[in-house]
């Protein structure tokens, strides 16, 4: 038998109030952003009339897909996969948000195309490895200033915030020190007064460990399993 979404949706948003209910934050300031890798549209449907109004997908071809099955109704796209010079052209079509951009040639493409379309202020979030591992996508640390920079000059695009993946197998207190370093990068890069900027979001925790992300100050957790239960496909 499935997982009923409504179900685990409502889960999802008490363990949110009881981690923000632990730090004196707002629940409201947390956005859900439902991970729909794999996930079938009957079951997206039933996260949009849970209240859910943001999808992820790391895959462009298989969110195409879906998109038209939702066409005109009050959601948004967001692009988490790693970024391929091939596919910014469609993400920029169909996407309201780019989570991972991590290089300036990406960042340059993004704006020619934009600007080439006539549009500007796309938002993005910049991805910054904190776990060291080559298999994940991000900038390190110490490159993240000279990159906010670089991105905050082409005017097409809008940074917004910073996302990172959360390391595995490490300790409560492991994981949340990767979530707090990111919202100290974000700190410090609002503290360098670059023209243009004011990091807002920090896009980290998934389904495993979004309770400690949210403890850390996250503003968007990206959630799969914890919505649409294991994977089908």
């Amino acid at each position: 038998m499935k997982d009923s979404v409504s179900r685990n949706i409502e889960r999802v948003r008490e363990t949110i109030v009881a981690a923000c209910e632990r730090v004196g934050r707002n629940p409201q300031e947390v956005k859900i952003v439902a991970v729909t890798k794999g996930v079938d549209t009957e079951r997206m449907a039933e996260a949009l009339a849970c209240g859910i109004r943001v999808f992820g997908e790391n895959r462009v071809q298989e969110a195409m897909k879906k998109m038209p099955v939702f066409a005109g109704m009050d959601v948004e796209w967001h692009f988490i996969g790693r970024m391929q010079r091939n596919k910014i052209k469609k993400i920029l079509e169909h996407f309201h948000c780019v989570h991972s951009l991590d290089r300036e040639d990406f960042g340059r493409e993004m704006s020619h195309r934009l600007r080439s379309a006539g549009r500007g202020g796309y938002p993005v979030l910049l991805e910054v490895n904190l776990t060291g591992k080559e298999t994940q996508g991000g900038v390190r640390e110490e490159e993240l200033p000279e990159l906010v920079r670089r991105v905050a000059a082409l005017s097409e695009l809008r940074i917004v915030g910073l996302m990172t993946i959360g390391p595995l197998g490490e300790s409560e207190e492991g994981i949340r020190r990767v979530f707090r370093r990111l919202r100290e990068l974000k700190d410090m890069v609002n503290a360098l007064n670059i023209p243009g900027v004011s990091l807002t979001e920090l896009s980290m925790g998934m389904s495993d460990d979004y309770h400690l992300a949210i403890l850390e100050g996250a503003t968007m957790v990206r959630l799969g399993r914890a919505i649409f239960g294991e994977r089908r496909t």
